[in-house]
């Protein structure tokens, strides 16, 4: 009986808990951590059992698929969409010295000091898949779609998609002169009054065109 008392608790808690609030223009399940390290532009979502470490900063309208790890120095940009169990790693451990350990364990810690801190620069309208990860001193286009499981150990040039582990590029998402005008219109930049009179592009296909306004 008592078992089953327990049992039903923790699930009432479990469910209050993980209810989805908005604070500040930003949507949220529970039992995520370290929101305190994280800046959000608005209009946010950010799914559930997410850990933010260090310095994070989201852009307007960016997603968080659930069970997201951010660690160190992220910068995302505006209209993101990012998947389900992605990683952003920033840090790393020494490689060229006696020992990777950082662990207070040995010389109570001292050794943390040695750990390299990078960055990781995220641009605007970028979509990553389910199950990344991301190194640190990278900077992703763009426009980039980063696909599922791929370990992203360079840079991504803007409109490319890219996978695999290292990943590598498969092909650019449009031509160049249509890289060249969304890069001009900067359309993550207006605001919704102005998207509003833009809103034919977003539904037009631009597979083998030449112009965004073709």
């Amino acid at each position: 009986m008592i078992h089953k008392l327990k049992i039903f608790i923790k699930k009432v808690l479990f469910y209050f808990l993980n209810q989805t609030e908005n604070k500040n223009g930003v949507t949220f399940t529970g039992f995520s951590r370290g929101m305190q390290n994280a800046t959000f532009g608005g209009k946010n979502g950010v799914g559930e059992q997410c850990n933010f470490s260090g310095k994070i900063d989201i852009g307007y309208g960016t997603t968080l698929g659930s069970n997201n790890f951010f660690g160190g120095d992220v910068s995302i940009g505006k209209y993101c969409q990012i998947g389900r169990d992605v990683a952003i790693i920033t840090t790393n451990h020494p490689i060229n010295y006696l020992s990777t350990y950082i662990n207070s364990n040995l010389f109570n810690g001292e050794l943390v000091s040695l750990k390299e801190t990078k960055k990781v620069s995220i641009g605007n309208d970028v979509w990553i898949g389910h199950n990344v990860i991301i190194v640190g001193n990278i900077c992703i286009g763009n426009g980039a779609i980063l696909a599922a499981g791929s370990i992203i150990t360079k840079d991504v040039a803007p409109y490319t998609i890219v996978g695999g582990v290292p990943a590598k590029p498969i092909k650019k998402r449009f031509s160049d002169a249509i890289i060249l005008e969304i890069e001009k219109l900067k359309w993550w930049d207006l605001s919704e009054t102005e998207l509003e009179k833009i809103k034919p592009l977003f539904f037009k296909n631009f597979e083998n065109k030449e112009s965004i306004y073709e």
